[in-house]
């Protein structure tokens, strides 16, 4: 009922509610209970339906985007995020996606494909990350595509760039560290003068 009476609030300004919301969420698609992850799912669904026809059936990158930026804050935040009860509700927010009939003949339901597809890309390099964790080279080139395949989304690109510098520094390869940093300035001065700040 909250999302419809005040849009708003999910969609425009700030990202805190709607990041806040998606996080919640996504914990609770990765419970013991199938019943607590169908609804999850279900709920998640409805957040990005309702985002898309906020936007007159254009797109729900507000949701998309925090979605993506939570379930990289729960692969640090949660044991056994990734796993199969997890992929089960990504699959129910599909099969939703794909029987919604009000919205078959958009691009809604290949964008939800897509986001899902994303989600399972940094799951697996998350797991890759994991099993290379003593051998520094390898997980910073892991970080490295990752951050790469974030081209269009510069907050996760961002995001996987601090985490490669940290790795730079706890290595003592200062000089790569100063690299990732310098990306990160020159993405923040780029997404700065496309806000013409």
């Amino acid at each position: 009922l909250f999302f419809p009476q005040f849009p708003s609030t999910f969609y425009e300004g700030r990202a805190d509610m709607c990041s806040a919301l998606c996080y919640e969420i996504l914990k609770y698609c990765n419970s013991k209970l199938s019943s607590i992850r169908t609804e999850a799912s279900q709920l998640l669904y409805f957040l990005m339906r309702n985002n898309f026809d906020y936007t007159g059936k254009k797109s729900f990158v507000r949701t998309h985007l925090q979605v993506i930026i939570s379930v990289s804050q729960l692969i640090a935040d949660v044991v056994g995020i990734g796993g199969t009860r997890f992929q089960q509700s990504l699959s129910i927010i599909n099969n939703c996606a794909n029987n919604d009939r009000i919205i078959k003949h958009t691009t809604f339901p290949s964008d939800v494909k897509d986001l899902t597809k994303r989600i399972r890309t940094v799951l697996m390099a998350t797991a890759q990350m994991k099993e290379h964790e003593n051998d520094p080279e390898m997980l910073v080139d892991l970080q490295y595509s990752l951050a790469k395949s974030y081209a269009s989304t510069p907050e996760l690109r961002k995001t996987w760039l601090d985490s490669m510098a940290r790795i730079h520094v706890k290595n003592g390869d200062l000089s790569e560290a100063a690299m990732c940093y310098v990306h990160v300035a020159a993405l923040v001065a780029e997404y700065l003068t496309r806000k013409g700040m």
